[in-house]
């Protein structure tokens, strides 16, 4: 353990330069008294380390002073070659810039870890779209990365969904999230949280003014209240449905989002009973695509809509079916 803190120490210390004994006492877990025996112990070793006392002053490393030690563990490597989400590092631009990265990270690593490291990105590949997505649309994220690192107000004309044309806001960027293959722009609007699909954005603009962020909120806790709000918006509507056994798997996937607590599965039986919540009573309708396969159990202006649905859908084929057999009487051209 002692060889792994001086490692962390001295690779703190290489990147962060002047450091505070307590803030690496912190960090490490341990004492100050502790922190000062190690940088004595990395002083014998030959490392060129020192400490300043003082308001000012702390742990820091004589200038011009390199390590080449990675300090990585076998896990560690082979971690950092399971690429996640490959698909956001060509929508960054850094693809190329992540091959020549991973090359010099192989290259430095101790020669017992480098066939493990070689092997797991051989072996593991993480897909992060879904299945059957459609098409993608591409996205440009030049324009918000710029303000995203410039630290810059942006621009948006961006197109909500279910509208036609898009509106104009000015906001006040945090950072870009990937989910699961979709990129979103975390922002603030006035000075509360928002997210913007970046497939949406019509047109993007870089300001002069600088980023308005409020104070101490990084895009990690942003990103966090903007999580919940979409994953825990409460229901308005209560459906209980019981669901044929042969497609109850199909039905769980596709309902995960609407889904209250586990199906009630006897293990016996054709029908499985599930409950679901829908923020309106219109969402109801995605459980027609199951067709006789699942039943609305309550309630009954649940059971209503799904009626109402289905004789609509019924009474648009029978108007198409119809108008074509009048068209074959008359010898109409197809």
């Amino acid at each position: 353990m002692k060889s792994d803190r001086l490692l962390s120490i001295l690779l703190l210390l290489q990147t962060r330069g002047r450091v505070p004994a307590h803030e690496l006492a912190e960090r490490l877990e341990v004492s100050v008294r502790t922190i000062y025996r190690d940088i004595e112990a990395l002083s014998a070793s030959g490392v060129p380390v020192y400490a300043e006392r003082g308001r000012h002053g702390g742990i820091e490393l004589l200038a011009g002073f390199r390590t080449d030690v990675t300090g990585l563990t076998a896990d560690e490597s082979r971690a950092l070659f399971i690429l996640a989400a490959q698909g956001a590092h060509a929508a960054l631009g850094l693809d190329a810039a992540l091959g020549s990265a991973l090359r010099k990270v192989m290259a430095a690593l101790p020669a017992p870890h480098r066939p493990a490291a070689e092997a797991t990105s051989q072996r593991i590949l993480v897909d992060a779209t879904r299945w059957k997505g459609g098409p993608q649309v591409a996205v440009d994220l030049d324009v918000l990365q710029d303000a995203v690192f410039a630290d810059r107000r942006l621009r948006l004309r961006y197109r909500h969904s279910g509208q036609r044309e898009p509106r104009t806001y000015t906001v006040d960027p945090y950072g870009l999230v990937s989910k699961a293959g979709v990129w979103y722009l975390v922002a603030d609007r006035r000075g509360r949280p928002q997210l913007f699909r970046v497939d949406r954005v019509r047109s993007a603009t870089v300001l002069d003014d600088p980023v308005r962020r409020r104070p101490g909120v990084e895009l990690a806790d942003a990103w966090e209240v903007l999580r919940r709000q979409v994953e825990e918006r409460p229901g308005g509507v209560d459906v209980v449905v019981r669901v044929r056994r042969d497609r109850l798997d199909l039905f769980l996937r596709l309902n995960a989002a609407w889904l209250t607590e586990p199906p009630e599965d006897g293990g016996e039986g054709e029908w499985v009973t599930a409950r679901l919540s829908y923020g309106v009573l219109g969402e109801a309708r995605q459980l027609l695509q199951f067709s006789d396969r699942i039943e609305v159990l309550s309630p009954p202006e649940v059971r209503e809509e799904l009626f109402r649905a289905a004789a609509s859908v019924t009474g648009l084929y029978r108007r198409a079916g119809d108008g074509a057999g009048d068209d074959t009487r008359s010898g109409g051209v197809f």
